[in-house]
């Protein structure tokens, strides 16, 4: 998970593009970018560190033009510490390309292999992004083969590239001297919106980057699809996928996004206010109500699932915990003891609204277990007479490859657990999940035009279709992890699904 912006204008962009990575910089926190270009040449700084803490005014000074593209990173592969892994990438041919990534390719290690021996290009970081940016570069070169660039020859590029790439993919790129290319994986799994103020046209990740910063919604890159605005402002656009289906990841309107945001023609918000609804029938039939003195969230991704479940319990709704918000976030950080270190630094409880009470903690979803079994002992030691646990979301049992965190299966507290196995390793009174298929359903009632979502790290089906065991361990491999021992991975099974 990443944020990406793509911006072009008839004035300097890099103010722009720096305030839209602060309104995506819950998407990444461990390292930001920015490039612009000006007379065909790019000007770029990146670095480890939060947006605010990478660009400096003599940073924003040297970034001259009026395009240019930005990212806030976390991440999912390669070396988690590397300043090298630091997006935008760059390379020089053809026409100079630099892009920005947000998602996770499943066969990159295959494509590397490939690229090398027949495309003879290098890749000099493990980052499945800069494998991306040279299948591209690859692909537009033998498109134009000397030639001139057109619209024609980057749709051309972007079905080629479609062919060879699998995992999940928004992507943001710009080529010198011609324009900003977008596209989206033809699941639409990750997610990229268009917007428009008066001449500057901005792509990003989240709806919340276009409107905190003047611009008006025009709509969503379609799976599949790709745009090209050149620098004239023109927008070009193309479906370039054969079979595009949208299958938008449903941990986005989970967690993972702002919920002032719009995605896939869905509230953020209002979904979360359904999972509440829903959360709530599930709690009436395994805890009664009149057992349950008041509801209390875990800031903050769970305060609206917490609220709606309370007003249609008929229950008390108070905030428990004071968060800080200058710590991480914790499924982000590398190794449980530095999370299970971090939970207390990042919430504080208020102890008066647990002194003597059976509380319902909400949380929006329970993914290593550490935070929540650290969440459920504060409360005990602040008084709490009974604490019982619900999550807005099923049980995280399968690793995610698409691009959120949480790939190892030994990081995943239910991975092949009962949830009363669950129950007593976090040490909750009551443990109350979502199902499965009521999320689908209050998710997907916001749009009916979405058939499925990707689900993959609640139900075990990888919608791209071609993940295997194999794939996984080798994910894993790719992965650092700062102080976890290893797991043997035959214990991860994939679920028989039919198709």
């Amino acid at each position: 998970m990443c944020g990406i912006v793509g911006v072009v204008s008839n004035a300097p962009v890099n103010q722009l593009i720096y305030d839209a990575l602060l309104l995506l910089q819950h998407r990444g926190q461990d390292a930001a970018g920015i490039v612009t270009q000006l007379n065909r040449k790019f000007f770029m700084h990146k670095a480890k560190g939060m947006v605010r803490d990478v660009f400096r005014t003599r940073n924003m000074r040297s970034l001259p033009g009026n395009c240019g593209l930005g990212q806030v990173r976390y991440p999912t592969a390669g070396n988690a510490f590397s300043e090298e892994e630091a997006q935008p990438f760059y390379v020089n041919a053809p026409f100079g390309i630099v892009l920005v990534h947000n998602g996770n390719l499943t066969n990159a290690h295959a494509l590397k292999a490939e690229l090398f021996t027949q495309d003879h290009r290098h890749i000099n970081t493990e980052s499945d992004s800069e494998v991306l940016l040279n299948v591209l570069a690859h692909e537009i070169g033998e498109t134009t083969r000397g030639l001139p660039l057109t619209p024609g020859d980057v749709f051309n590029a972007v079905r080629k590239v479609h062919k060879r790439i699998r995992g999940s993919y928004a992507v943001i790129a710009l080529i010198a001297g011609h324009g900003v290319l977008a596209f989206r994986d033809p699941h639409g799994i990750r997610p990229l919106c268009l917007g428009r103020c008066e001449d500057t046209w901005m792509l990003a990740s989240e709806s919340v980057a276009l409107e905190g910063t003047s611009h008006q919604f025009e709509r969503n890159v379609e799976p599949g699809e790709a745009v090209f605005i050149d620098l004239d402002g023109n927008i070009h656009s193309q479906q370039c996928a054969e079979h595009p289906v949208h299958n938008p990841c449903i941990f986005e309107f989970v967690y993972l996004a702002r919920p002032d945001s719009v995605m896939d023609g869905i509230s953020v918000y209002q979904a979360r206010l359904n999972l509440g609804e829903t959360l709530a029938k599930r709690v009436i039939s395994t805890v009664p109500p009149n057992e349950i003195d008041v509801v209390i969230p875990i800031p903050e991704s769970s305060r609206p699932s917490a609220a709606q479940l309370a007003q249609l319990l008929g229950l008390p709704y108070r905030e428990g915990f004071v968060k800080n918000r200058y710590v991480g976030r914790t499924f982000i950080m590398p190794g449980q003891n530095v999370r299970k270190k971090s939970v207390r630094q990042k919430l504080n409880v208020i102890a008066s609204e647990f002194k003597g009470r059976n509380v319902l903690l909400v949380d929006d979803s329970i993914v290593r277990g550490t935070t929540s079994k650290e969440i459920v002992q504060m409360a005990r030691d602040a008084g709490a007479r009974k604490v019982y646990m619900a999550s807005a979301a099923p049980p995280v049992r399968f690793p995610n490859v698409y691009g959120i965190d949480m790939p190892t299966p030994q990081e995943l507290v239910a991975h092949n657990r009962t949830v009363e196995e669950i129950r007593q390793i976090i040490g909750c009174d009551a443990l109350i999940y979502q199902d499965v298929e009521a999320m689908k359903k209050a998710i997907g009632a916001l749009n009916p035009a979405i058939k499925n979502f990707d689900a993959s790290c609640f139900d075990g089906v990888y919608v791209t279709g071609d993940v295997t065991l194999e794939d996984i361990v080798r994910l894993n491999a790719n992965r650092v992890v700062a102080d976890e021992s290893a797991e043997d991975n035959s214990r991860l099974a994939l679920p028989n699904h039919e198709d």
